[in-house]
């Protein structure tokens, strides 16, 4: 059992940076692929970005290339997201989640095994 608890969200104007963080519990976590997901109140949950369990491989939706990071830091067990140039668009509550099946990185929410409770991110205009 894996257990995910984000943390960084808040409130900042468009343009702005936050950085959010991921810590799991479960020592298996450096094996683990790891994704962002986002949801926007009356909208689906989307992709936000994913990397694999070495952080060699990394990928990212077409709306954040560009403006977002991915990375982690298995010795801390750790994966975060740095966002810069936010815009008003991104405002969602953000979660992160650990998928122990797939070798590189995957788009598909369902894939994922283990989920955080999500922080918010708001940006103002």
């Amino acid at each position: 059992q894996v257990q995910l608890v984000e943390s960084g969200g808040g409130l900042v104007q468009a343009g702005g940076s936050l950085r959010l963080s991921c810590a799991a519990s479960g020592r298996a976590f450096s094996s683990y692929a790891m994704g962002w997901f986002r949801q926007a109140p009356g909208k689906e949950r989307e992709f936000v970005a994913a990397i694999s369990w070495s952080g060699g491989n990394t990928y990212y939706a077409d709306s954040v290339k560009g403006r977002f990071t991915i990375s982690r830091d298995n010795a801390k067990r750790t994966v975060y997201l740095q966002m810069n140039a936010l815009k008003p668009e991104d405002t969602a509550v953000y979660y992160c989640a650990a998928d122990q099946h797939t070798i590189g990185t995957t788009i598909v929410a369902d894939l994922y095994d283990y989920w955080g409770q999500g922080t918010q991110v708001t940006v103002s205009s």
